[in-house]
């Protein structure tokens, strides 16, 4: 196997002045998201009409839900004079059209372009309107050209514990679970893991409902599900915080901001996909409630390990191209190296300054033989995996036409998946997640192999 240079940031040729299909998307988006899994909340953006039709019908393509996202409708007009009156308006559309219990408000390019407040906006807005008639308002600011959806999700986590976490002065027995921007069938495996060590537990967000709902007889605005107000209130008297994601580290997040507000204890572990990362959760878990394992949890695993080995000989050695947020492919990264695959470049385009470290975190061994590149767009991306030799490779649907072009299969995991049905119910955390995506990988690989054949066979 030949030796690869780590590489943390790309070199853009001579005359390169602009991502080409970039691995990321829009900040505001992350934000809407984030705000969809709290309970009767709207999420709202402070900005074109234009830019709210995009992020309704990029997430309704992967949800396959409905997902109705407000908007102050800037004109050239409120370029110019500004947007106070048509932020005014906008809330008072929502409250009357919605009656959400909250509203969610990001900011796009253009408003935080020309300078637009949004905590001043909020302020005017108590001052003309009647306070008590008003829903929860929470701000956060989301330009584009600063950060990744990835950065928009935590932002609007981070404002919402900011604005509504108090303490009491009586401290409650639940758990604090911030597990990023993950599948509603990974929420919804967290809070059964939860609920088997007998653990009251808040997550922020939770749209496991209300972006993976059950057929309703009528259209409900907002859906059922999410994040009570109550329980986010709460989170400042809570026993600890569990976040995930090895990259946040250096950030002020929600975890954090509680720790230092209200000393919650902060536990900050890496994305659990696979054993070992999977391991420090359930480990984390014992240590809090003195508990052991749930024998039903012990078993997964031991049947994942066995499928590990079961399934080696065709794994070993293969060679994977892992791309997406900067959490995810680390966590990717680090259930590869122990299913023997070698993730010959791992790519986000994401700036965090932490990928590479994160990284050589969970995949000691990999250091001075893979490629890591923030800031990554695709067409980049396989301009430098061309002569990589790869098998495969694994993220989110964006990257077909790569593995088209290259010839190699894809993978389907992650953010977004506009070209398969169901993507927002692949399973990727814990155990669990790591027995489904180490059978999808397997056997995308058998296929490959045997659709090239040139006898084909039946018996593996």
């Amino acid at each position: 196997m030949s030796t690869l240079p780590v590489i943390q940031k790309k070199t853009p040729p001579p005359g390169y002045t602009a991502a080409r299909n970039a691995c990321k998307l829009c900040a505001p988006l992350g934000a809407m998201l984030a705000f969809r899994g709290v309970e009767g909340a709207l999420p709202f953006l402070h900005g074109s009409q234009g830019c709210a039709t995009y992020m309704r019908r990029y997430i309704i393509s992967h949800f396959r839900e409905p997902m109705d996202i407000a908007a102050s409708n800037f004109s050239e007009a409120s370029t110019v004079f500004g947007g106070t009156e048509t932020f005014r308006q906008g809330i008072r559309n929502v409250q009357s059209q919605y009656n959400p219990a909250l509203i969610g408000i990001a900011t796009t390019c253009l408003t935080e372009t020309i300078g637009e407040d949004l905590n001043m906006l909020m302020s005017r807005l108590h001052q003309t309107e009647d306070a008590a008639t008003l829903p929860i308002l929470v701000p956060v600011s989301t330009p584009s050209y600063r950060g990744t959806h990835i950065d928009g999700f935590h932002g609007a986590v981070l404002a919402l514990v900011n604005h509504l976490a108090q303490n009491g002065g009586q401290p409650r027995g639940q758990v604090n679970l911030f597990p990023g921007m993950v599948s509603p069938a990974d929420l919804r495996y967290l809070k059964e893991i939860m609920e088997d060590f007998r653990l009251e537990a808040v997550l922020l967000p939770d749209y496991s409902d209300t972006l993976d709902g059950p057929s309703m007889a009528e259209y409900h605005k907002i859906p059922e599900g999410g994040t009570p107000v109550a329980s986010i209130r709460a989170m400042g008297a809570a026993k600890c915080s569990i976040e995930f994601g090895r990259t946040l580290r250096q950030k002020t997040t929600a975890a954090s901001c509680l720790d230092q507000k209200w000393k919650v204890p902060a536990h900050r572990l890496g994305m659990p996909i696979g054993v070992r990362e999977t391991d420090s959760l359930f480990a984390l878990l014992e240590k809090i409630t003195h508990q052991q394992m749930p024998r039903k949890h012990a078993l997964e695993r031991g049947r994942l390990i066995d499928a590990y080995v079961d399934g080696h000989k065709y794994v070993f050695g293969k060679r994977a191209v892992v791309y997406g947020e900067e959490d995810f492919v680390v966590g990717m990264v680090a259930f590869l190296s122990e299913i023997g695959v070698v993730p010959v470049m791992c790519a986000s385009g994401g700036e965090s300054g932490c990928f590479a470290s994160a990284i050589e975190e969970v995949a000691p061994e990999f250091n001075g033989k893979i490629i890591v590149r923030e800031g990554m767009d695709f067409v980049t991306m396989e301009e430098a995996t061309q002569d990589l030799d790869a098998d495969f490779v694994l993220g989110s649907s964006k990257g077909y036409t790569m593995s088209r072009h290259l010839r190699i299969p894809i993978v389907r995991a992650g953010f977004p998946i506009h070209d398969r049905f169901g993507g927002h119910r692949i399973l990727h955390l814990g155990y669990r997640g790591a027995q489904h995506l180490f059978d999808l990988i397997v056997n995308t690989l058998l296929t490959k192999k045997q659709e090239d054949s040139p006898v084909g066979y039946s018996y593996l």
